[in-house]
């Protein structure tokens, strides 16, 4: 099986494209056969020639890491985070790509880079392992239980998983190479167009450390136009794969339903959106109301506002002019320097000014802080505005009492940042009901979400990459 995506070489003018290449079961690939286009900023780029039948692991075989112990995997990963930083060269190449296809800056890709190694480390991979799956017994091997008096035998089967992958963080690569690996499975990452270099960044330093260890030979990192029939109607099948984890918007997520069937399942990491959640006690003093927007612009900075823990809705229960003074110092707060996407960064996009200008004639209605030059941009309001808030712009909106905020959340929030703390408690059934996913004290949206075995998206990620079997009776 081979396919050509987008158009050939030959046919389109030559430029400076990228150089993207392929790694297959752990072999790096380059190659300059097909020129594609990425989709945020347009820049051009080569991959290979893709060979389907090589994206593959055949089912009449194991995957290389099936019976790998996961004391072994775990002691492999903690090598590789060593060197999942730019002091590794490969990285720095990756982050020098990165800069030409994301729409992240330059800071906010380094810490992350820097950052990234942090996921493998002895402590939080064994969390990973122990809240997913239970034991190290269960996913090495058979482990005997008694089900209702029958002796039975547990066993969680490393899966075979095709990841289309986001590009809005690279850490969402980082993610998919650590949980893979974990689950013991064989998996094809399908790279995004806003991030070619951060997958097989990683899977390259995996095989300097060891070419041949079973976790570098179960995985590939490829490049195919999302959507392409002529690639996804022969990999999305359950004679190759058993699950497609997809991360993307709803018409990805739609699209990938298409190939859903039996023994094809769908985990989906869809876009979510999130908010913030401060109570009246904010307003004790100067000092405290200060720290709480400092807490409050965090939130929103997360990924200069591009990752789903962003927050968007901060719903702040006091009176208007309280409202009105909290939303003045969380303008002042969003030019901080704090890490991850504070300063000036990209300019206001026009629809989201022209929305805001046409607010600002409604004033004492509504209020406006901040500009239009990328430092942070606050609109406060009784009700949530009708635009999508982005680019490091927030809605502030004020509410009698924070139960008056569980209207405007649905399942499509993921986290919610409240203030004080103890208001976590009044507020966490409510708002799982309602359909979050995940409640943090305010100011804290960055800490490890999603990782050191703790849920993503209201599921264990290991635990649903796996093939859950047993196998009955009483053994001769």
């Amino acid at each position: 099986m081979s396919a050509v995506i987008d158009t050939p070489i030959a046919s389109m003018p030559r430029a400076e494209p990228l150089a993207v290449p392929h790694v297959i079961k752990g072999r790096l690939l380059s190659g300059r056969d097909v020129l594609h286009r990425s989709r945020d900023l347009g820049q051009g780029f080569v991959t290979p020639v893709l060979d389907l039948d090589d994206a593959v692991w055949l089912r009449n075989a194991p995957g290389p890491a099936f019976e790998t112990p996961i004391a072994e995997i775990i002691d492999f990963l903690v090598e590789l985070g060593t060197r999942l930083t730019l002091a590794n060269p490969l990285m720095r190449e990756s982050l020098e790509g990165m800069v030409q296809v994301s729409t992240l800056d330059r800071r906010i890709l380094t810490n992350c880079y820097n950052d990234m190694g942090h996921m493998f480390t002895r402590e939080v991979l064994e969390a990973e392992i122990a809240q997913s799956v239970g034991s190290l017994a269960v996913i090495d091997g058979w482990q005997p239980t008694n089900h209702l008096g029958l002796p039975t035998r547990l066993r969680a089967y490393p899966g075979r998983i095709v990841h289309i992958m986001a590009g809005n963080s690279p850490m969402v690569a980082g993610l998919s190479v650590m949980r893979g690996a974990l689950s013991k499975g064989v998996n094809l990452l399908k790279m995004a167009s806003n991030d070619l270099f951060t997958p097989t960044a990683i899977l390259r330093t995996m095989a300097g450390i060891d070419p041949d260890h079973p976790v570098t030979r179960s995985f590939s990192a490829v490049y195919w136009k999302g959507g392409d029939a002529s690639v996804e109607s022969v990999l999305f099948r359950p004679q190759y794969f058993d699950k497609l984890v997809a991360w993307g918007g709803e018409g990805a997520i739609r699209h990938a339903l298409k190939y859903v069937g039996p023994g094809f399942e769908l985990i989906a990491f869809d876009p979510k959106v999130s908010a913030s959640m401060i109570g009246r006690e904010a307003f004790h003093d100067g000092v405290s109301l200060a720290d709480v927007a400092q807490r409050g612009a965090a939130d929103v900075l997360s990924f200069d506002q591009d990752a789903c823990n962003a927050s968007r809705y901060q719903f702040v229960e006091g009176t208007a002019e309280q409202v009105e003074s909290y939303a003045k110092l969380l303008a002042q707060a969003l030019g901080n320097d704090v890490r991850y996407g504070a300063g000036q960064g990209a300019p206001t996009p026009p629809d989201i000014r022209e929305a805001v200008d046409m607010l600002r004639h409604l004033e004492p209605i509504y209020g406006v802080h901040g500009g239009y030059d990328g430092r942070g941009l606050v609109v406060r309001s009784d009700e949530p505005v009708d635009f999508h808030p982005n680019c490091k712009t927030v809605n502030v909106v004020q509410v009698d009492r924070l139960g008056d905020a569980l209207k405007h959340i649905t399942v499509a929030t993921q986290t919610v940042g409240v203030w004080p703390p103890a208001r976590k408690r009044d507020v966490r059934d409510a708002l799982a009901c309602a359909g979050v996913q995940r409640i943090v004290t305010l100011g804290e949206v960055n800490g490890l979400g999603g990782v050191g075995g703790k849920p993503h998206d209201a599921g264990f990620p290991i635990h649903r990459f796996m093939r859950w079997i047993s196998e009955e009776g009483v053994e001769a």
